[in-house]
């Protein structure tokens, strides 16, 4: 009996989702841009019990059933393809973090089973990476064990796996472009320099944007605006807090639908808040506002602290303030 470790994963990659339920559609990829798209090779099973060793049969079979079903994706220009993880040791969780990484939207991963001489059974699943949920989710039983059998079982799911990623696509809402400032440090204690941040304190500041910036651009729901284009004063003394909403203005500038704000305030060298404000780039609104409350924990820590308020808050349907 022959049964490919890709196999393996891609049904522990479904025996993880099992709990985050299915959805008809919404991945947050944007409705007017290609969506991201990686196909996992499907794992083979041999459980028939034949004495002659068919894996090398097999294997070609499944390498042009996988080229076929990427070909077919990528012939619609709504969709790129992303090529999938090579590492066939990660956990199903580490898979769908290396899609998101990547850039994908959509993972699409399954396994094919030969149950008799002449019975063979397909699954194929869309799994929306950012929301972690099943989208589509099939079995398809075919007869044969040769070229035109394996054929026609790729027609027929390619096609309904097309058809899965259009309903998705054209179900989800644009993202928002949102300009993402590098975090500030509002130090008050007795120990504050003078002259400005230290050292320590700006490559914290520089970990806790990036781990906000990889959350948001992860999520599907944003898109992460550059703002290595601004020349703003505010922007390069990181005054944004105290600039009265000129944060707005200057995203709007950038291109960017939304501005996103957030201050660490050292309370002392072990205790800490973490806030951040969206405002509307056009209006200056705030649209959203959060504070962490008094936290304690060295500056290490301050990653952790941003990265949960602005998933609990922006991301997990919060009412905005």
């Amino acid at each position: 009996m022959y049964r490919s470790r890709l196999g393996l994963h891609a049904l522990a990659l479904l025996g993880f989702l099992v709990g985050f339920g299915s959805a008809c559609a919404d991945t947050g990829a944007p409705a007017a841009q290609t969506l991201g798209v990686t196909i996992e090779d499907f794992g083979y099973f041999d459980t028939s019990g034949e004495p002659i060793d068919q894996t090398a049969a097999h294997q070609k079979r499944l390498q042009a059933f996988m080229a076929a079903l990427r070909r077919d994706v990528e012939a619609d220009g709504h969709y790129r393809l992303i090529p999938p993880s090579t590492d066939d040791r990660a956990t199903p969780a580490e898979r769908l973090q290396a899609a998101a990484r990547s850039g994908a939207n959509v993972l699409i991963t399954g396994a094919v089973q030969k149950m008799s001489t002449l019975v063979q059974f397909a699954n194929a699943v869309v799994i929306d990476v950012g929301a972690k949920r099943i989208l589509f989710e099939r079995r398809y039983s075919f007869r044969g064990d040769n070229d035109e059998a394996w054929n026609r079982a790729e027609t027929f799911l390619s096609r309904d796996v097309r058809a899965a990623l259009a309903a998705s696509s054209a179900a989800a809402p644009a993202p928002i472009a949102l300009a993402v400032f590098d975090f500030e440090l509002d130090d008050t204690t007795a120990a504050a320099v003078a002259s400005g941040i230290t050292a320590s304190d700006a490559a914290q500041l520089a970990d806790v944007t990036s781990g906000v910036r990889e959350l948001l651009a992860q999520s599907g729901r944003y898109r992460v605006i550059e703002i290595n284009g601004t020349n703003a004063e505010a922007v390069k003394t990181r005054t944004l807090r105290d600039c009265g909403g000129c944060d707005a203005g200057i995203a709007l500038k950038l291109g960017a639908d939304q501005s996103l704000i957030g201050v660490v305030r050292r309370v002392s060298r072990t205790e800490y808040t973490i806030g951040f404000q969206v405002r509307d780039s056009r209006t200056g609104a705030v649209v959203s506002r959060a504070d962490s409350g008094l936290r304690m924990g060295a500056d290490y820590s301050w990653r952790r602290g941003a990265v949960r308020l602005v998933k609990e808050h922006l991301l997990e349907g919060q009412a905005p303030q």
